[in-house]
């Protein structure tokens, strides 16, 4: 049975899904979630059912190898460990230390900042736009002084840390 991902075209975090199985070669079967589960505007759009799958009514969620996983981090270091190895997920220390600061950094600064304001300027979140904005200005300058002297985040080549920070 291929991987099947509960996903929406517009959200970001089930696009850094939809891009690790892409650069990882793997099929996997997307079933389509109408609005965004989890944000204020379409609480009461959770599909039937969907809160089984994940508690928190968030996507992306992930059914593969007969579990369910939900967040897209953990959906990250599951098929990194699982299928792309060493490369997108160390087993080292200092590699997965690494790593997991630009995880954090995704789902803090770059999620309250940066995604925040996308959702904020497109109508679907009612929030404060300058808080966002500030969020994503320190988002943003902590990219750019880890980009600085290297070309990936955590290592000399991409790990799942560059694909949690690209999308938004």
């Amino acid at each position: 049975m291929l991987p099947r991902l509960y996903n929406s075209e517009i959200s970001g975090n089930c696009y850094k899904v939809r891009l690790l199985f892409s650069f990882l070669g793997l099929d996997y079967e997307k079933v389509p979630i109408g609005k965004v589960p989890g944000s204020p505007t379409s609480a009461n759009d959770v599909p039937t059912g969907f809160l089984k799958l994940n508690p928190r009514g968030q996507i992306p969620v992930l059914e593969m190898d007969g579990q369910v996983l939900w967040d897209s981090t953990a959906i990250l270091i599951y098929i990194a460990r699982r299928h792309g190895g060493e490369q997108w997920f160390p087993l080292c220390a200092s590699g997965m230390a690494r790593v997991a600061q630009w995880l954090a950094l995704a789902q803090n600064d770059i999620l309250f900042g940066v995604a925040r304001a996308r959702s904020i300027r497109q109508g679907r979140q009612i929030a404060s736009l300058e808080d966002a904005e500030r969020f994503a200005q320190r988002a943003m300058a902590t990219l750019q002084a880890g980009l600085e002297d290297q070309q990936w985040l955590a290592a000399e080549h991409p790990t799942v840390a560059d694909i949690a920070c690209y999308p938004y």
